[in-house]
């Protein structure tokens, strides 16, 4: 499935059968009144991560100038880079071609200058190269895992240490230095199961990034996207997230896939819903249940962001136009059954209704969920609430040209 890493949030498929230390810590209390004590007030983080992927620039044709011609580039704090491969107990290249190789002309190039044959980087690392000189405060991390790779994390906790250095080492390399600020790591799910079961045991996750902070050290940025799923016995109970959270700057995670037409007949459900609602399918499958329960392991708010996906899920053969109906299998996607990007959403099949704090629309006998500037806008309430680190989103591509979703985000 490499060549569909969207399917990387297949999350919690079980349904069915990823800034600095202290940005955004918990303020003091509010001022009291002599009438009535205010309640403790909280300063929410200003994080704003988004994922480019590497193939985009194939079939999508979503460039790294596009960040920047969207206005993107102004809004974004990180980019995480998706995705690097775990192979052999070690980081490895994903698509060596289109990272340091492809040959970019003045149109495609961030700067308007075209790549030379003989020059030492090309690819999407020059490129990144050239939109942090335009965004000098613009941080990039490599992500490396994703649904489709995250089988090799197994055969990597068996050497923490090894697979630190090998990291290390690729991030690190001097042929790309300074594109990278970081590592993050998306492993979907340790031990548990995503588009393989993992079985390296509870401890792997916090030894593995244990040795990350260890070798990056302070100096760079450690992050790590995990899982959703707040369900008794879940996957957030099957590995240490607590334990290992002291060793990263932030956790990304994956608010969104709750629900999806992987589950073919229904009932119908908003993949990314907020909060629950009357006849939402499986309990604790919501954004606040996730945050509440990663918090209640004492983990800081300040190191959670909150996770919004810039596409939707959708289902056919649905009549019912409320959440909750019968469907007859996924509906028709632009590269994949069952998902499609928001920039196409919006006008294929514009929301007709809001549930949980998100957006759905049935349009003919489709039914498909998906966040709007609107519902974006209500989660980012939610974070502020909450007080979280600040927010990340899959994937860059899917918003408008003109960053219709990114604007929302605050």
């Amino acid at each position: 499935m490499h060549t569909t890493h969207r399917s990387r949030f297949r999350a919690l498929l079980s349904a069915a059968c990823c800034a600095v230390l202290g940005a955004g810590l918990l303020a003091g209390a509010g001022t009291a009144s002599a009438a009535a004590p205010s309640a403790p007030q909280v300063k929410a983080g200003s994080k704003v991560v988004g994922y480019f992927t590497e193939w985009g620039t194939y079939q999508r044709n979503y460039l790294v100038k596009n960040v920047e011609t969207s206005g993107s580039a102004a809004k974004l704090t990180h980019i995480n880079y998706a995705f690097g491969n775990v192979t052999g107990g070690k980081c490895a290249m994903g698509d060596s071609y289109a990272a340091t190789d492809r040959t970019y002309t003045a149109a495609e190039s961030v700067d308007g200058v075209a790549d030379t044959w003989d020059q030492p980087l090309r690819g999407n690392f020059n490129q990144l190269l050239k939109l942090k000189k335009k965004h000098p405060n613009l941080k990039i991390l490599w992500s490396f895992g994703g649904w489709t790779w995250s089988s090799g994390f197994g055969e990597a906790a068996k050497n923490p240490t090894a697979f630190a250095q090998s990291c290390y080492d690729l991030v690190k390399n001097s042929k790309w230095a300074g594109v990278f600020d970081g590592i993050d790591i998306d492993w979907e799910y340790p031990n548990a199961c995503g588009n393989t079961c993992d079985t390296s045991g509870r401890d792997a996750f916090r030894n593995v990034m244990a040795a990350l902070r260890s070798k990056f050290g302070s100096g760079s940025l450690v992050t790590a996207a995990i899982t959703a799923d707040a369900t008794s016995g879940g996957k957030i109970d099957a590995a240490d997230y607590a334990g290992a959270a002291q060793y990263v700057d932030w956790y990304n995670p994956m608010t969104y896939d709750y629900f999806g037409a992987w589950a073919t007949t229904g009932p119908t459900a908003p993949h990314s819903p907020l909060n629950s609602y009357s006849g939402i399918p499986t309990a604790n499958f919501y954004t606040s249940a996730t945050i509440a329960k990663l918090r209640g392991l004492g983990i800081p708010a300040a190191k959670l962001l909150l996770g919004i996906g810039f596409y939707g899920r959708g289902w056919t053969g649905v009549t019912q136009a409320a959440p909750g109906g019968t469907a007859t299998g996924p509906a028709a996607g632009t590269y994949e059954q069952g998902i499609d990007d928001y920039k196409v959403l919006k006008t294929k099949c514009p929301a007709t209704g809001t549930v949980g704090g998100t957006a759905y629309a049935k349009c003919g006998s489709d039914w498909w969920s998906y966040d709007t500037p609107s519902t974006i806008a209500t989660k980012m309430t939610y974070k502020n609430q909450q007080g979280l680190g600040g927010t990340f989103f899959w994937e860059l591509s899917g918003d408008t040209t003109n960053g219709e979703l990114i604007k929302s985000i605050n």
